[in-house]
Parts: structure tokens; C-alpha cells; sequence
């Protein structure tokens, strides 16, 4: 079964699944670094907000031998819980005193947003771009937000700079960082006790878990990192999520650690998530991130 009849069919299995005052339909979005993705958006009658399920990966889990039956009832139980309980208030959206305070910035790969880069406020850093979001909410499955693009500049008329200034002020509190060893982070992802004996390697990310790579940007972040470790050190961006440091006495050199990014971006980043290919280095003495 091709991808295209696996989500008609998963369609088709949900919609038996729901109450009668429910649509369920396959829409395609197109995601970050211009990546397009299709799923299942659930939208119940009176409410103006409803999630989308993308289905890459339950589409994975049919082809290792699960029933289309089962990821129906699989998506059905997700949704029960990620579902949004009322409507969004829209007039908050248009009201800029509402929303100030829940502007953050992310991290995003310049060239492959080019084309989203044109209708969005942006600032370049290094061969990334920082695009600005509206906070809507966090949970445990991740977070609701909005991308704020030009048209909503003219709507609240304020700048771009005044957008900036309130994520710089905002991102750090709103979503605070998490650095951890990548022994203690695999732990806790495999539940397994890593053979390493000694951490050279650490994990710098916010708590949710969720376009954590801007956590480079919060202020003092990256000048304490140096202080903690006491020497210049390498971010490998891994994802737009997640930024792997390493102690420069640890390292093999810049070129071949940004082709290890290279290869890891390549064969194992979905290609959504991809950040950028180079190897990073933090100069103490600059304190900066250099290229």
C-alpha cells in the first residue's frame, strides 16, 4: 500500500471512530525548511481551533506490520487527549497588548526558508534566520503557536524591531533552557544505562523540548557554557530543537565535525527538523559564535 492510499484508508477508519458533530479530512501543510506534510485534522463543530495528526510515522509503524485498524484507534486516543476543550479567542490575536507578552523567537535554516523569509520579520544570524512565533500554548505534546509574518506587523501596527525586542525579553522566560549531559539525555530517552564513563558531550535545549536550538540565543547562556567548562568549545547544531556542545580539548576540529552534521542531517534529521550543516565555535575571549 503507497503512503497515498495509507492515509485515505486511515482516513476513512477514523471517521468511523468520531461523533457525528465531527470532520475529519487530510490536509497538507508545508512546515519548516519548506518541507511539505500531510495528516489528519479532527475539527469538531463550535470550536474554532483542532489539532492535526501527521501520519509519517504511524504510516512506519504499518509497514513493520501494524493493522490500519489499530493506528485508527491509536490516532482516536491521541486526539482525547490533545484535543482543544474550547475556542480560541480570536480577538486576542488581533489585539497587540494581548499578545506581546507571549511573542518568542525560534531558530530556522536562512536558505532552505527562503521563500518564507519574504512575507515573515526575520533577523540573519550566522547562516541561520531568528523568525518570531506567538506562544498560544505548552503542554505535553508540545506547543500551539502562531508565526508571525508582516501582515500582522501592519494589523497591531509595530515594527519589526519592537517584535524582536519582545521575544528577546519573553523566549528565555517562556521557555526556559535545559542543559544536560548526552549520557544523562539518552538515559532518559532509551531508559537504559549508558557504557560512557566520562561526559565530554552536552545537550543544550529549552524544557520543552521544541525548537530548543534558540536557547543559544538566550542571554549569557552560551558565556556561561564557557565558564562552566573553562575553555572555547563547538555547537553542533543537530536539530532545530536541540544543540550538541563540545569542549574544544574534546573535539577533532571544525571541519570534520560539521561533517559529522553534515551526515547526521542527511541520514537520520527528518528533513523538517535540519537546522543547518556547519560545526559552530564559541570564542570565550570574543564571546561569540563564530562560523
Amino acid at each position: 500500500m503507497t503512503y497515498y492510499q495509507f492515509i485515505h484508508e486511515v482516513e476513512v477508519k477514523v471517521k468511523e471512530g468520531v461523533k457525528e458533530n465531527t470532520t475529519v479530512y487530510i490536509r497538507s501543510a508545508v512546515k519548516n525548511n519548506g518541507t511539505t506534510r500531510q495528516g489528519l485534522t479532527i475539527a469538531e463543530t463550535g470550536l474554532n481551533i483542532f489539532p492535526t495528526i501527521y501520519l509519517e510515522e504511524y504510516y512506519q509503524q504499518f509497514q513493520e506490520g501494524s493493522s490500519v485498524e489499530n493506528i485508527a484507534g491509536d490516532i482516536l486516543r491521541l486526539y482525547g487527549e490533545v484535543r482543544f476543550k474550547r475556542s480560541f479567542e480570536s480577538e486576542s490575536i488581533t489585539d497587540y497588548e494581548k499578545v506581546k507578552k507571549k511573542i518568542v523567537y525560534r531558530l530556522v535554516n536562512q536558505e532552505a526558508n527562503k521563500d518564507l523569509l519574504k512575507e515573515v520579520p526575520y533577523e540573519a544570524y550566522l547562516d541561520m534566520a531568528i523568525v518570531f512565533y506567538v506562544l498560544l500554548e505548552v503542554n505535553t505534546y508540545g506547543m500551539a503557536s502562531m508565526l508571525i509574518k508582516d501582515e500582522h506587523l501592519a494589523m497591531w501596527n509595530v515594527t519589526a524591531e519592537e517584535i524582536c525586542r519582545r521575544a528577546y525579553e519573553n523566549t528565555g522566560k517562556l521557555l526556559p533552557y535545559e542543559l544536560k549531559t548526552m549520557k544523562a539525555v539518552i538515559q532518559e530517552l532509551t531508559d537504559t544505562e549508558s557504557e560512557d564513563k566520562e561526559d565530554v558531550m552536552y545537550v543544550l535545549s529549552n524544557r520543552s523540548r521544541s525548537y530548543g536550538a534558540a536557547a543559544i540565543l538566550y542571554k549569557g547562556r552560551l558565556e556561561g557554557i564557557g565558564e562552566y567548562l573553562k575553555e572555547d568549545y563547538y555547537v553542533l547544531p543537530s536539530s532545530v530543537h536541540e544543540v550538541i556542545i563540545i569542549p574544544q580539548s574534546a573535539a577533532p576540529g571544525q571541519e570534520e565535525l560539521s561533517d559529522l552534521v553534515t551526515e547526521i542531517n542527511t541520514t537520520q534529521v527528518d528533513a523538517e527538523e535540519v537546522l543547518s550543516n556547519h560545526a559552530y565555535y564559541y570564542d570565550r575571549k570574543k564571546k561569540k559564535l563564530l562560523m
